[in-house]
């Protein structure tokens, strides 16, 4: 049975063939079908025919046969959702998309269907009482320093209202601790009259084809970049395409061009011309950024995830217009309707990740600081989809599994901001300075917790989210999640490779050499082990460079080689991963991009290193800031010192794999813990008792003990050691 779109049904003809509701549909007094009553949505029927809207949606039969389960009581709730439907009966508008293409002709859309207020609006609606996500308003949270006093709001009954007008204005205050917004007035504001013009351009750019592809985009992006409320998204859609902000729609049209050949309808048919909808997503979100809504937030953030798409002036703009909106504040007990509270969460969270992740790439500082973060933790009930809600069309992605990786790169993104604020910024490097006397010791101590906590995070993983754990004919995001974390772990190391020099113990400059070693191997064989279905993912926006970081990795390594072997090996590690690079980027284009950084930051400095290296120059380079005296024992690399004592040079092949434990996955981090933890006195996993000789069996062993990547951050309690 075929359940394709309809062949001729516009938005337009969609309301004007069914016109007794606000929504546009007619319903009648019946039971839902099996697939609306198993994801609890009202099943609604275009002019009493099947299949339903749902079902249409989701190209499936639409039956009758299933017994009804018994329904489950709960006590009324007198909250805002007492505004709305209840949230087991949703309407399935707020679900799903119109059964039709877009028109070709957007300009002929209904102008009386323009919503002015959406708490006027007849009939059930998502977006009543809404805060952010106003049509013809938007909102400024009243900060604490404003021209609005909170003393004279404590004097007020405002509790008591919804809004109180202030002249064209007014005044919401969404809590009982006076946290308040202004809401005002689009119109009279610059370029607003461009609006409904730049919609109307945006909707024929794509014509006929808008239907299909918003569902492409709920299909593939969304599920694992959940910035959007898919069912607000969709009743909107279904009245008409001027309800939404112009950079918005566009973004969501621009990002699912992307798979183009993933739509069955799509895949025969000329592709829209994509320059000139990002020129016009551009325009539009340059045109209302002094209006601050949830939506341009939206747009923006999908408009970053474009493989062409990062920006860091656009980043900070965006997060300064969610500060504008109250995104950093906790808004859990918040008087505005529950699925926007989730919402702002999720947006909240998407910008906090865009801050961390763009100050990584671009070498800036962040803009989100600790002192003035108040958002909470994400839970189940923040995300509206479930597993119900998954399309089982090939090529979709499972919606499970994107809410659990969205939640897992939050998580990382916290650890990267660690890393970010103990080792690069303008604090770190003074507080560099000040104890460089103390070598590399004094990193490693600040080193040690953050890479435990990385540790942990990759141990607590769930299934789920395992690189070879993707489901038969799905896409799988997981990719950039895991991608994330050794762009993370190679920053960590980053700072420490840099941080060697002639005052540290050549023990322990070959320790941290091979542990940086280690996991550039691990990250190699990550890029190598990805399939297609990773590849023609949905991949976050910092994915282009955490590859390319990988080669930037390479280059350090071979910069800072203290022989010719090690130099050599390094040199061609970086042949073979761009070699990797392009092999690859045959499946995903956004890797050209990524070769293409590579080639910048490397290909020309890279021919500036020695052929044989000096190392007295290299690890001398921070050594002229340290004033420690030297102690008993050699400090700087003796180009004649046993193997044990310096870096093991020249390794094959067999000898790189020989370091991973045979049950390990490739690409999969080692998960073992704790040579020292099992009865090695901390000191001796570097000296072994006779006179203090670096005890590298230690260090590199396996065997039901610590990995190696870990070893080195079994910190001795004290430097004595270092001077015996």
């Amino acid at each position: 049975m075929n359940f394709g779109y309809p062949q001729s049904f516009s938005p337009t003809e969609f309301y004007a063939a069914s016109s007794e509701t606000t929504t546009g549909i007619k319903t009648r007094s019946r039971r839902p079908c099996d697939s609306c009553r198993r994801r609890k949505s009202r099943c609604e029927l275009i002019d009493g025919a099947t299949p339903c809207v749902l079902c249409r949606f989701h190209r499936q039969e639409c039956t009758f046969v299933e017994e009804p389960q018994p329904r489950k009581r709960k006590a009324a709730s007198l909250s805002e959702d007492a505004t709305q439907p209840d949230k087991d009966r949703t309407v399935a508008i707020e679900r799903e998309q119109p059964p039709a293409h877009s028109s070709p002709n957007p300009s002929t859309a209904r102008r009386e269907r323009h919503v002015e207020d959406y708490a006027n609006l007849r009939g059930p609606s998502l977006l009543k009482k809404t805060l952010g996500l106003q049509n013809h308003r938007h909102s400024r949270l009243v900060g604490p320093t404003s021209e609005y006093e909170q003393v004279l709001l404590e004097l007020g009954d405002y509790h008591q209202k919804d809004d109180v007008q202030i002249g064209s204005a007014a005044l919401r205050l969404v809590d009982n601790h006076n946290t308040a917004f202004v809401l005002s007035l689009d119109e009279g504001t610059r370029n607003y009259e461009d609006e409904v013009h730049d919609l109307d351009t945006i909707e024929s750019a794509v014509a006929p084809h808008g239907q299909a592809l918003i569902h492409l985009y709920f299909r593939i992006v969304h599920p694992s970049y959940p910035v959007l409320h898919k069912k607000v998204f969709l009743e909107k859609y279904q009245r008409t395409h001027r309800e939404f902000s112009p950079p918005l729609l566009a973004a969501v049209y621009i990002l699912a061009l992307n798979w183009w050949t993933y739509g069955s309808d799509l895949a025969l048919q000329p592709k829209p011309d994509l320059p000139r909808l990002e020129k016009l997503a551009f325009k539009a979100i340059n045109d209302i950024v002094h209006r601050p809504k949830l939506s341009t937030i939206q747009a923006g953030l999908l408009l970053l995830q474009r493989p062409e798409g990062d920006s860091w002036a656009l980043t900070t703009q965006l997060v300064g217009l969610g500060q504008e909106l109250g995104l950093h504040l906790d808004c859990s007990n918040w008087k505005i309707p529950s699925w926007e509270r989730g919402l702002r969460k999720r947006l909240a969270w998407g910008l906090y990740m865009q801050d961390k992740w763009g100050a990584l790439v671009h070498g800036r500082p962040s803009h989100i600081t600790s002192t003035d973060w108040a958002v909470q933790p994400l839970d189940d009930d923040d995300f509206p989809e479930n597993a119900a809600d998954e399309d089982d069309e090939d090529g979709s992605t499972e919606v499970e599994k994107g809410r659990a990786l969205f939640c897992e790169m939050i998580k990382l993104t916290e650890l990267l901001a660690q890393v970010l604020s103990t080792f690069y910024t303008m604090q770190a490097d003074i507080d560099f300075e000040e104890h460089a006397a103390e070598g590399i010791r004094w990193i490693l101590e600040r080193a040690k917790p953050i890479q435990m906590a990385l540790r942990q995070w990759h141990t607590n993983l769930p299934q789920s989210l395992r690189m070879e754990n993707i489901a038969m004919r799905k896409l799988s995001s997981t990719g950039y999640l895991h991608l994330g974390y050794y762009a993370v772990e190679i920053t960590l190391h980053r700072q420490i490779i840099r941080s060697l020099s002639s005052i540290d113990d050549p023990g322990l400059i070959s320790i941290c050499r091979k542990a940086a070693e280690v996991r550039l191997k691990s990250a190699m064989d990550f890029v190598q082990s990805l399939r297609p279905e990773h590849l023609q993912s949905f991949w976050y926006s910092a994915s282009k460079y955490c590859f390319a970081l990988i080669g930037t990795f390479i280059s350090l390594l071979w910069a800072t080689a203290l022989d010719k072997e090690e130099a050599k090996i390094y040199r061609s590690k970086l042949d073979e991963y761009r070699w990797t690079l392009r092999l690859s980027s045959r499946s995903a284009d956004f890797l050209d991009r990524a070769i293409s950084m590579l080639a910048t930051s490397t290909g020309v400095l890279v021919k500036t290193i020695p052929e044989t290296p000096n190392p007295e120059a290299i690890l001398n380079r921070r050594s002229t800031k340290a004033t420690r005296a030297p102690a008993s024992h050699p400090r700087a690399y003796v180009e004649n010192a046993p193997r044990h004592q310096s870096l093991p040079s020249a390794h094959s092949e067999s000898e790189f794999h020989e370091e991973t434990s045979p049950e390990q996955m490739a690409g999969e981090t080692p998960l073992s813990s704790g040579a020292a933890s099992v009865g090695w006195n901390v000191d001796n996993i570097w000296y072994a008792s006779n006179g203090g000789e670096v005890n590298t069996a230690a260090v590199y062993s396996d065997q039901g003990g610590e990995s190696m990547a870990d070893a080195y951050y079994t910190m001795p309690a004290s430097s004595e050691h270092f001077g015996s």
